[in-house]
């Protein structure tokens, strides 16, 4: 006789954690999660992106969450295809109501997420900046003309753009098409959040020392790329923020 198939419980957040060469920090960030996780009082899933690593990223993330008893979702991208790329798989692939982005380096202080979850129902997202960020002089600066650049052409107020610790209703990560590679995919996310009317949050964050690896978002490359690759997007980051009828405003 058949059974009656087991009811599959839909997770109330996502833990997104986007990798690259990251085998030397992922078993400490899981160690967080796995500590944080049981403070929330909430269900939880742990989805970890490997974004086409050569270290063993993905056989070091496995190993940890068998060890802890975590059952992360290991989803592994065959080469590298940039931090926005990481970012959407793991979205798409997120079950949870709410999904919090945070990067696979062990930058953030993970303690904080409680508190983060605690205004979730008063708002749709929750934002952190970085107090004291912990990154050489020149890419603070250019964090910063960044920021300023694109609050400027999407109209908003974000006091660190690209700061590693998003909480987001699910829903409004999926109502439009997120399309960025590389590191547009924050502000197409705050578009998407500004043209939906979202209850956004922002309170600051702790940024941790890099303890293991090197970051790839400093490099002169990545950061002209980036630039350029807002210059190019100008009018579709409109058309998410403001409509179609506001485009040729661009």
């Amino acid at each position: 006789m058949g059974g009656t198939a087991p009811v599959q419980i839909r997770p109330y957040l996502s833990i997104v954690l986007p990798c690259y060469n990251e085998a030397g920090n992922i078993g400490a960030v899981l160690g967080r999660v796995w500590d944080v996780t049981g403070r929330l009082g909430v269900s939880c899933e742990i989805l970890v992106v490997d974004d086409g690593s050569r270290d063993g990223t993905s056989q070091t993330a496995a190993q940890a969450g068998r060890r802890l008893g975590l059952c992360p979702r290991i989803l592994r991208h065959e080469r590298n295809q940039g931090y926005g790329a990481a970012v959407r798989t793991g979205i798409a692939a997120a079950e949870g109501k709410y999904i919090f982005l945070t990067d696979g380096d062990g930058q953030f202080d993970l303690g904080e997420l409680p508190a983060a979850t605690g205004l979730l129902g008063r708002f749709d997202a929750v934002l952190g900046y970085r107090q004291a960020r912990q990154d050489p002089l020149v890419r603070r600066w250019m964090g910063a003309c960044w920021t300023l650049l694109v609050n400027l052409c999407l109209q908003v107020c974000i006091r660190d753009m690209d700061c590693a610790f998003k909480l987001v209703r699910a829903d409004l990560l999926r109502r439009v098409d997120l399309a960025s590679r590389g590191a547009l995919i924050s502000p197409e996310i705050i578009a998407s959040l500004a043209g939906a009317g979202a209850r956004i949050a922002q309170r600051p964050v702790r940024h941790l020392p890099r303890r293991s690896g090197k970051s790839t978002g400093g490099s002169l490359r990545v950061i002209v790329r980036a630039f350029v690759e807002l210059a190019r997007n100008i009018r579709r980051l409109r058309r998410i923020r403001f409509g179609r009828r506001n485009s040729h405003e661009s």
